[in-house]
């Protein structure tokens, strides 16, 4: 019995697949850092020659001489966009994920799976068309209601321009990410042990109650895992954003006014028509955003490393 399990372990396909995958992941760690080094050489370039801060300038004007550019506008506009598409998203995904996973018939659950999974894999240039031809023109409306109810507040204040505004990108990107939200949420929630559910439903648990004492903890990793998904998306976000968000280097106090900008969209904006230094300060964009998309990601591995208990695996 020793020596066959001293041969299976030295099998050539066990050794091949280790090697295989060893080697995948150094790979993808070392591609990661040269990314990394390369965006922090030319960001070095371009933040050394800026005549403004980079931080705080609401400018970008990297071609002219001296350059001066700044990311407070786009830093900004990608996490006030971002937040609304997640506020907006989430709470639908998961709802349509209960209904598919657990109230759903199985003939109408099997087609609406595949609708959703579907609609994750439409073009974000479609997505980006519907936004700008059909989205902004019947956004006037609820943007009017909105400053009627809460207008007082400033943050939801219209003054009647077209609605190519922040909030018109958070509610765009809300509808991008919510089939992946969907998607990634209800095969968690499938995976809830039916030991679990089937001991709730005899000591007299209604659906709901089976639903708020088993399945919501066990997939609430699955949930944050998800919506980190769609939140990585929302952030790099660039043809439907730059198709719809009319875009200004100013922050302004309303969601509803016309304006802002992001990381992505002001890169493929600004690309084409950058010089030497207009493309190192775009590259020095590219490199906060991707440090902001590993700090969400990182933080999204710390929630989900504290309630792994809730999971069927160690997460």
């Amino acid at each position: 019995m020793k020596e066959a399990g001293a041969r299976s372990t030295t099998r050539l396909g066990d050794r091949i697949f280790s090697g295989l995958s060893k080697g995948s992941g150094i790979a993808l760690l070392v591609i990661m850092a040269a990314i990394a080094v390369f965006l922090a050489i030319r960001a070095g370039i371009a933040i050394a020659a800026d005549e403004g801060n980079f931080l705080t300038t609401f400018e970008w004007d990297a071609n002219a001489d001296p350059p001066r550019f700044g990311i407070a506008v786009l830093l900004f506009g990608t996490v006030v966009s971002s937040v609304i598409a997640m506020v907006l998203a989430v709470p639908v995904a998961v709802g349509i994920a209960l209904f598919i996973s657990h109230y759903a018939p199985r003939r109408l659950a099997t087609p609406l799976a595949y609708v959703v999974d579907l609609l994750a894999a439409v073009p974000s240039i479609v997505y980006g068309l519907w936004g700008a031809l059909y989205l902004v023109p019947r956004m006037t409306g609820p943007f009017q209601w909105l400053d009627d109810v809460l207008g007082w507040t400033g943050v939801f204040a219209y003054d009647g321009t077209p609605a190519r505004s922040l909030m018109t990108v958070g509610l765009l990107l809300a509808v991008m990410i919510l089939p992946i939200i969907t998607s990634v949420t209800r095969e968690v929630f499938l995976q809830t042990p039916k030991a679990n559910q089937e001991a709730a439903l005899a000591l007299g648990a209604t659906r709901w109650e089976v639903i708020r004492m088993t399945v919501l903890p066990f997939g609430r990793s699955g949930v944050i895992s998800a919506s980190m998904l769609g939140l990585g998306r929302a952030l790099g976000e660039t043809m439907a954003v730059a198709t719809v968000l009319s875009p200004s280097f100013l922050i302004n106090a309303s969601l509803l006014e016309s304006g802002g900008g992001t990381f992505a969209q002001n890169i493929a904006s600004q690309f084409k028509e950058a010089g030497s230094m207009g493309r190192d300060a775009l590259i020095a964009s590219g490199l906060v955003l991707f440090l902001l998309t590993l700090l969400v990601n990182g933080a999204a591995r710390l929630i989900i490393a504290r309630r792994k208990e809730y999971s069927g695996a160690n997460a």
